[in-house]
């Protein structure tokens, strides 16, 4: 295929049509793009201004479709993103109606978005709620915590939430559904010394049920552990038909990790051990397996000396 030639001149010319035609392009795309479109966006509603002594329930989704009016950048761009990510509604008619209108809300609406974007309507219009006798509750708090210890270091007693139930209002029936409420997740690394701080509760994720109060006290009682060890007497369980067994030998050494504040208060009584005639009877063991049944709080077994024992049934 013969290729076409052109003179210096003829590519200077042609050279400047090119640049025309670009420069043409760039000013209409420019032109385009500063323009106003409508274009529909889904965003989250959060509420506000909620009636007082009533419990609500949303009929429909906490999302609505805005169509919102911005710039062929925004278009272009940032179609799927409106700023901020959510809207806030007020529920102040829901004092004297069961429903929601957004057009009587556009302005509202409106100032909470960038100046640049407007709504010019929200679907469904209109939202409507269901009405029921607001009741309240109280339940325990459960901490969620993520935590590590400095080494030899652990929990030494129970941990305190102050306080440890949490008082819940909504409709009778949400609020059968609920028995323990959660903190927000308490994380904290190479943990040395006791921790004395305050926690938020879990969100609420259904709009119509309140918590108070919305944060709790945590105290987390820490301190350094060393090994103890204790000689204990075994007890034999299932011995049903009441042989007459000699254990060898009778007690066993275990050595536990305990807390300091707790070494002098750790002894025999709160522990125990024993060994079960079942291995004998039912498995046909000729040793039995020495098992921790009791152990102190917030201690850790660290060996059993021996694990299993010899033993004898005189019949």
């Amino acid at each position: 295929m013969p290729f076409i030639k052109l003179t210096k001149l003829e590519q200077k010319r042609f050279g400047a049509i090119i640049i025309c035609v670009t420069c043409a392009v760039g000013a209409w795309l420019f032109l385009a793009l500063n323009k106003k479109y409508p274009y529909t966006v889904q965003t989250e509603l959060l509420y506000k201004d909620e009636p007082q002594g009533k419990a609500f329930k949303a009929l429909q989704p906490d999302t609505v479709d805005l169509k919102v009016e911005g710039t062929g950048w925004q278009l272009l761009f940032a179609r799927l993103r409106i700023k901020p990510p959510s809207i806030t509604v007020s529920l102040q008619k829901l004092n004297t109606r069961s429903y929601v209108v957004f057009s009587e809300q556009l302005d509202q609406v409106n100032r909470q978005l960038e100046t640049s974007q407007k709504v010019i309507s929200i679907k469904p219009d209109t939202l409507y709620f269901d009405f029921s006798r607001r009741t309240n509750k109280r339940v325990p708090l459960k901490l969620i915590s993520k935590l590590t210890f400095a080494p030899q270091h652990g929990i030494s007693q129970e941990i305190k939430l102050t306080p440890s139930y949490v008082n819940i209002s909504g409709p009778h029936e949400e609020l059968q559904k609920i028995h323990i409420w959660h903190t927000d997740s308490l994380k904290l690394n190479d943990i040395k010394g006791n921790v004395d701080t305050r926690i938020n509760l879990l969100k609420n994720a259904i709009s119509n049920v309140s918590i108070y109060p919305t944060s709790v006290g945590v105290k987390i009682p820490v301190d350094e552990f060393t090994e103890k060890t204790i000689e204990v007497p075994l007890s034999i369980l299932n011995n049903k038909e009441y042989h007459d067994v000699k254990l060898y030998p009778k007690k066993v050494t275990i050595t536990l990790l305990v807390a300091l504040s707790n070494y002098a208060k750790t002894d025999d009584d709160q522990l125990k051990a024993a060994v079960d005639l079942a291995e004998w009877k039912v498995l046909g063991h000729n040793k039995l397996s020495v098992k921790i049944t009791k152990l102190p709080e917030f201690s850790k077994l660290v060996s059993i000396s021996p694990s299993s024992v010899d033993f004898i049934i005189e019949k």
